[in-house]
């Protein structure tokens, strides 16, 4: 058989062919004296076992592998990791369909497809023009591409419910032409971590890296006006202070003492 006639037998292409005899997979068969390849059955039968590996979702490396093991267990192997990652790839897809689902389940935000807890978030938010709730708006969603998790964007529901939300907003919006040493800055810090929910704190994502104004803190202060900066400042100043007291309480509590039938121990 010449290369035309094996490929057109097993159902593949005469550049596919060379390719395999090029990975090593089918060796180069005799050639006659005009220098055409001669192809044996025995090249057809191997060349059909690679196609059907191949149509099993092996790569041409496994199939190598597959084919230099005469006992066969190496293919019993390769299929079982295969049968597995292809187990894993049916729950990705699964779960990528009912995020999709629960996002078309009303308006998607502006910001473009998120995570459906920050959608419903985004969704209840109250309409506002303020240039700071936009900026709020951009962080979740940047958190929320870097993993933030579900039970923090639930905890800050009760704040769209919240009438004074809005007009914190508009006191941030003043102050984008006033400097660092405003005195509006210290009451309007206040009053925001005043209006901040147990839940969020304890909702919070773990800090892993720098303080939390280092790093990413820094830079999106960067991006807020002076006076704006330094509510924001005092604002993660102080959250980061009550989080790290509320995880220590439970250290510093004092064991309840423990009573039966009404009589003290001992």
């Amino acid at each position: 058989m010449r290369i035309g006639e094996i490929a057109a037998l097993v159902g593949v292409t005469s550049r596919a062919v060379r390719h395999y005899h090029h990975m090593g997979l089918l060796p180069e068969p005799e050639r006659r004296a005009n220098g055409y390849r001669v192809y044996s059955v025995r090249d057809a039968v191997l060349l059909a076992r690679i196609r059907r590996l191949s149509e099993l979702g092996l790569s041409l490396d496994e199939v190598r592998d597959v084919l230099a093991d005469d006992a066969g267990r190496e293919l019993a192997e390769v299929l079982g990791e295969l049968d597995a990652d292809l187990a894993r790839q049916e729950e990705e897809i699964r779960g990528r369909r009912r995020r999709l689902a629960e996002l078309m389940t009303g308006p998607l935000p502006p910001e473009g497809p998120v995570s459906p807890t920050l959608a419903r978030l985004l969704r209840a938010a109250p309409d506002t023009d303020s240039a700071m709730a936009a900026k709020d708006r951009e962080l979740l969603v940047l958190l929320d591409t870097a993993g933030g998790g579900e039970e923090f964007y639930e905890a800050l529901h009760p704040l769209l419910e919240d009438p004074g939300v809005l007009s914190l907003y508009a006191r941030l919006d003043e102050l984008a032409d006033a400097p660092a040493d405003d005195p509006r800055i210290g009451p309007l810090a206040d009053a925001l971590v005043a209006i901040v929910p147990e839940a969020v704190l304890d909702a919070m994502p773990e800090q892993d890296g720098p303080p939390v104004l280092e790093g990413v803190g820094a830079a999106i202060l960067r991006d807020f006006a002076p006076a704006q900066a330094e509510v924001g400042r005092l604002v993660m100043e102080a959250l980061a202070r009550m989080r790290t007291r509320r995880a220590e309480e439970p250290r510093t509590r004092k064991p309840r003492t423990e009573t039966t039938d009404g009589e003290g121990p001992g």
